[in-house]
């Protein structure tokens, strides 16, 4: 169990003088316990990483994808309500967790419930899975910035054969931008059973991408938070210029009311809503950590019910302006491709890639007919680097926090993790930049997290709903922000929550078991996509990553009943902690404590000195644990 360490006697008496710390807006975070703890500057660079994290290439690429897929406005309308009643209480309790106790994912679920230690390391195993694959994205837009630095664009015509003086037949068959990514760009193969050589284009951009991360988060928050001042807020720069430019194209308006017509019998669907669950999941970045690890270096006393509303509502609002884009831009590419179908061939035949063919693809065909196109093909590039470098700098929190407090690393031993794990980082990334590579990307992004995650906040909620107690984290929270939320998060928590959960798990492995894990390949001699089967050691190995994933939780609950049999009764009694059932206490308030005799100032400091079944280390008001006596000599008065 984590102890947090106590306050100097300086600090210990301003804190229970004055009962509470006082935060203005705008002003410096100042760091109030944990000694050489970070700190954020300010808060609006704690609103920035949090924004930037959660805002990612998912609220860009993979909302619109399912809007466009699930009736538009309905699947909005759906997409609004779990965000309501799962998403923000979820976010809620993540931040409320990691402001309380100042310690990353390890170090918060092993002082709720030291039994669930292993949660923070699964949510630790799942940032990496994804760290893995997230920047051979942001390689693959890397490699696109530097090709966007010519005219015309490399992906605006066909190549011309030199053996035949004619028009390479793949790029016939299909389009120049689709050419350009699956022959150019990633030389894939034309199945996953079929590795190829390294891609030497794509590992030198993966080198890049590694070393930039590395370089940023060096310093930790403090080099970090520094590059999320414009990796956060350019993005929206870039997005309300495409959308102003996209209102002029073509098509733009029917693009438009598709995306908010609603089509509300694909409520029925059981496959959307599970959709519609996995989306508000992964827009918040909910069981990564990444949460728990940026609120945990905010003052004690700041406001994180406000900052999970308004983080969540500028979540939402991102991806809905992000659609608006998306949408514009579609509108006029299928009345192009309409207008062409219908002369070529008399019908009309559009089809919707995947969601990394929408940026990779759809978008530089449309960016490609614009006038100045090398210009907007960087501004696009640049924004999408962005928008992974502040969600990679979010996992890589994850990852790297919890072990620094778990480990209690400092200096040059920080430096030393965060550059071992980057490195590790690109050499596995290796795996990625095969010619294959791009089909164990969707394999990660398909299978890696999703299953873990969902496991991680089941028993994340049941850690904190069922076993600390609901009741009891209010009345935390309530010491944080000097009021009480509503009491509607306690049965959200407990039921809403924890029920959601367990049906998209549900749901998730369902789909998995009866329709098989299956993957979309390129074939180069038919110029088209087609779907395949993951093979005998393809599937072991999804097998494998969410095993490996999920592996932390029941070894962490087997290790503490282990180590709590070896230990004698009395001794487990009083280490228990977070398992302490319902005691009895007594309340010293800050002037009693200070003015009392030096006995009770010694029980009190006594007690200090045990693990506090309380989340926060010290707050405005102390309690002390009775003895036998004490306790039925105050029952006795209760009675009567």
């Amino acid at each position: 169990m984590v102890e947090k360490p106590s306050l100097d006697s300086t600090e210990e008496r301003a804190w229970l003088g004055e009962g509470q710390c006082h935060m203005q807006p705008g002003t410096d975070v100042v760091e109030i316990a944990n000694g050489d703890r970070p700190a954020w500057d300010s808060k609006i660079q704690y609103v920035l990483a949090q924004v930037g994290f959660s805002v990612g290439l998912g609220n860009v690429w993979r909302f619109p994808y399912l809007c466009h897929q699930n009736g538009g406005g309905a699947f909005m309308l759906l997409y609004v309500f779990l965000l309501l009643v799962v998403g923000v209480p979820l976010f809620f309790m993540e931040l409320a967790a990691g402001q309380s106790i100042r310690q990353g994912s390890i170090g918060v679920w092993k002082h709720i419930s030291p039994k669930l230690a292993g949660i923070g390391y699964s949510s630790c195993m799942v940032c990496f899975f994804v760290a893995l694959y997230y920047n051979v994205i942001i390689a693959w837009s890397l490699f696109y910035m530097g090709n966007s630095f010519q005219y015309p664009l490399p992906w605006q015509q066909c190549p011309v054969d030199v053996a035949t003086n004619d028009t390479v037949r793949e790029c016939a068959s299909s389009s120049p931008t689709t050419y350009f990514w699956f022959r150019k760009a990633l030389n894939i193969t034309n199945s996953i059973e079929e590795s190829g050589e390294l891609n030497s284009n794509m590992t030198v951009c993966l080198l890049a991408a590694w070393t930039i991360v590395s370089l940023a988060m060096i310093k930790g928050i403090k080099s970090s938070a520094k590059v999320m001042y414009f990796s956060s807020v350019f993005p929206y720069v870039v997005l309300f210029i495409f959308l102003i430019r996209g209102l002029m194209l073509d098509g733009a308006m029917e693009g438009i009311t598709y995306m908010f017509y609603p089509k509300l019998e694909i409520w029925g669907n059981v496959q959307v809503w599970r959709q519609a669950a996995t989306q508000v999941f992964f827009a918040l970045g909910l069981g990564y950590g990444s949460v728990i690890a940026y609120s945990s270096y905010n003052p004690v006393h700041n406001n994180c019910h406000r900052d999970a509303l308004m983080v969540s509502g500028i979540n939402f609002m991102t991806s809905v302006l992000a659609s608006l884009v998306v949408f514009v831009v579609l509108g006029f590419r299928a009345k192009n491709i309409a207008l062409r179908c219908v002369a070529k061939y008399g019908y009309v035949y559009v089809v919707f890639s995947h969601w990394t063919g929408l940026a990779f693809i759809a978008f530089t065909e449309v960016m490609a007919v614009f006038p100045a196109s090398p210009f907007w093909s960087t501004l696009f590039f640049l924004m999408l680097l962005n928008l992974g470098l502040s969600t990679m700098f979010g996992t890589m929190q994850g990852i790297l926090t919890p072990l620094m407090d778990n480990f209690s690393l400092s200096g040059l031993r920080r430096t030393l993790l965060t550059v071992s794990t980057c490195a590790l980082g690109f050499l596995i990334g290796l795996l990625f930049t095969q010619r294959s590579g791009n089909y164990f990307v969707t394999m990660f992004d398909d299978y890696s997290a999703t299953l873990p995650l969902v496991i991680v906040v089941i028993f994340e909620t049941i850690s904190v709903a069922w076993i600390y107690g609901t009741d009891r984290f209010l009345d935390d929270v309530e010491v944080m922000l000097k009021w009480r939320p509503p009491v509607v998060y306690k049965y959200l928590w407990k039921y809403v929550c924890l029920l959601a959960m367990i049906g998209l798990l549900a749901a998730s492995l369902l789909r998995m078991v009866f329709k098989g894990p299956t993957y979309t390949a390129w074939n180069r001699s038919t110029a088209s996509e087609m779907t395949l089967e993951y093979p005998g050691w393809a599937l072991a190995m999804i097998v494998m990553l969410i095993v490996f994933a999920s592996l932390p939780v029941p070894i962490g609950y087997i290790h503490s009943m282990l180590k709590n049999r070896q230990v004698p009764n009395t001794h487990s009694e009083e280490e228990g902690g977070q398992e302490m059932h319902h005691g009895f206490y007594t309340k010293c308030t800050s002037t009693e404590q200070l003015d009392s005799d030096f006995d009770q100032r010694a029980l009190c400091e006594e007690d200090e000195a045990r693990p506090r079944a309380a989340l926060l280390p010290i707050g405005s008001e102390q309690y002390q644990l009775l003895s036998q006596q004490e306790e039925e000599e105050e029952e006795q008065d209760t009675v009567m």
